[in-house]
């Protein structure tokens, strides 16, 4: 399908990458530059702390956008590993005021930021997470801010154009997004509960409803003008042969997405500094479900990683 440019959706995308950050988030986005320095594109600031303002004892969500894996403070076998399956994820802390500023920080190139974000990679892995709201901290100069833009673009449409084919009847805006957040949960090993994608669309209905109809006048999107409902409702525009194919393609994802994330939780406990701690806590925060680790864990989480998959999953940690 063909989708016309909406200039109005790169509009939207503009400002909303133009925001303020909050003190904590510049300093801690000024210690990911101070350790990558001029190979440092981008910094782009997305999650639970973007969304409610950040908080004490919060961990930050950033991802760090470079020129190239292979710098001069970065192992062969790192930058290797970054290329092979990006992001990597590293840990970062600063102090700030009287306290600390954690944060999560996802090292990608700008090459392979704009392939995924924009659509270009079959796995929702990168275009669902920044169809969401974000924020530059950081940005090199207007030539970056563009390609971060175009990427952007790319993925609110690749989220809408793969999602709306599931959907069989006319929905309206908040259906469509909640629907989207679902399936690409289902397609990680995330450990939010169903109700989280209702939370998430309902904190920034306007900001959906508002790309949704900017979507319906690019042509991704189709009014149903025989719906009696109130509010604009949609229908997609796909045939039934691309709802199939649509339905086979989330199903590949689910599979493929389960066994990527396992791949990168393992990455994580080697990036991270005390890794499987920090793993085993944002799974606490997010789903409730908490895992002791003993020393020998602690040493070497690759090896205890099979186990401890396991016993958070007996537990109900994952879907």
């Amino acid at each position: 399908m063909t989708v016309n440019p909406s200039p109005e959706l790169h509009d939207l995308l503009r400002a909303e990458i133009a925001g303020p950050v909050e003190p904590q988030i510049a300093a801690i986005t000024n210690l990911a530059l101070a350790r990558y320095g001029q190979n440092a594109c981008a910094v782009l600031f997305y999650g639970s702390c973007l969304r409610r303002g950040y908080q004490e004892d919060d961990i930050v969500d950033l991802y760090l956008i470079v020129d190239h894996y292979w710098h001069g403070s970065v192992s062969r076998l790192s930058g290797f590993l970054n290329w092979l399956l990006p992001p990597n994820v590293v840990y970062l802390e600063t102090k700030f005021g009287a306290g600390m500023v954690r944060a999560k920080c996802a090292i990608i190139s700008l090459r392979d930021f704009e392939r995924g974000v924009s659509g270009q990679w079959f796995h929702s892995y990168m275009w669902a997470r920044f169809a969401q709201p974000c924020r530059l901290a950081f940005v090199r100069n207007s030539d970056v801010t563009e390609k971060i833009l175009g990427a952007l673009d790319g993925a609110v449409k690749t989220m809408v154009r793969e999602v709306s084919p599931l959907i069989t009847s006319s929905f309206d805006s908040a259906t469509l997004w909640r629907r989207a957040l679902e399936e690409t949960y289902r397609a990680e090993l995330r450990s939010e509960r169903p109700a989280r994608a209702r939370e998430l669309v309902n904190d920034n209905l306007e900001r959906y409803g508002n790309i949704s109809a900017l979507l319906w006048e690019a042509g991704t999107l189709e009014r149903d003008n025989g719906n009696s409902n109130s509010g604009l409702q949609y229908r997609s525009r796909s045939s039934f042969l691309q709802r199939l194919a649509a339905r086979f393609k989330w199903f590949v994802r689910r599979i493929a997405g389960k066994f990527l994330s396992v791949l990168r939780l393992m990455k994580a406990a080697f990036t991270f500094d005390d890794g499987a701690v920090y793993i085993l806590w944002k799974i606490e925060r997010h789903s409730g479900v908490s895992v002791d680790l003993s020393d020998w864990q602690r040493r070497h989480p690759i090896l205890a990683s099979t186990t401890l998959f396991w016993r958070l999953y007996r537990k109900g940690a994952f879907k």
